[in-house]
């Protein structure tokens, strides 16, 4: 692509669905959180307060979560823009394309 453009509009789409489907997954980790634990996830995995096993498992439950959800969003993302634009976004062309 000879201009910026595409560049920056990928940027705002690849931000955008990120930012998106990380608010949604915390709400839906928090939900199944509830249902499974029966009580609230700990607002501070750090506090001595919260026992280090409920901790780790959030720690690592979250991570997972936000990960893959960041992962399955930029993908989605990078399809509409391939179908909108004729080709991958900048940051995602291999050599010679």
């Amino acid at each position: 692509m000879a201009s910026g453009g595409g560049s920056k509009i990928w940027s705002l789409m690849s931000l955008g669905s990120s930012v998106g489907a990380a608010v949604a997954a915390r709400k839906a980790l928090e939900a199944s959180w509830k249902t499974a634990a029966r009580r609230k996830p700990p607002a501070n995995p750090a506090d001595p307060d919260v026992d280090v096993w409920e901790a780790v498992t959030w720690a690592l439950a979250t991570g997972a979560v936000a990960s893959l959800a960041r992962m399955l969003a930029q993908r989605r993302a990078a399809e509409y823009y391939t179908r909108s634009t004729g080709h991958l976004p900048p940051p995602l062309q291999k050599d010679g394309e």
